[in-house]
């Protein structure tokens, strides 16, 4: 009798053991699964990602060129190299705060003037 028990035993740890494998492989099974669909996703972005760099990069290297083939002697570059246009800017500037002080001007009412030896009148609640 002791024989099988301990059979039994024996066949009951070797079962639990055989679930616990089939469980493992069965999860891992299915992560395989939903990591091929993973890598797809990974492959999409890094097809998004690749494609916008290489329309940056061109969108630079044509902005590079056209820098390139602009005359040095241009009137309107010579304009944005000089330092001349801040000091017009401030001038025009503080010539538009004077026009706009002197045109200023302030409007008194005669009646809103504190006149301390004028009593408010209070309304009493009955």
């Amino acid at each position: 009798m002791l024989v099988l028990s301990n059979n039994t035993a024996l066949n009951l740890l070797l079962s639990k053991l055989f679930q616990d494998y089939l469980e493992r492989t069965n999860s891992s099974a299915s992560s395989q699964v939903q990591s091929g669909g993973d890598s797809l996703e990974i492959i999409y972005v890094l097809l998004l990602i690749g494609l916008f760099g290489f329309f940056t990069v061109g969108v630079m290297l044509t902005n590079i060129r056209a820098r390139k083939l602009e005359d040095d002697h241009d009137p309107y570059n010579m304009y944005i190299a000089s330092d001349i246009w801040p000091k017009k800017d401030r001038a025009y500037f503080q010539a538009k705060l004077i026009e706009n002080y002197k045109l200023c001007c302030v409007f008194e009412n005669p009646l809103t003037v504190e006149q301390p030896n004028t009593q408010i009148p209070e309304v009493k609640c009955s």
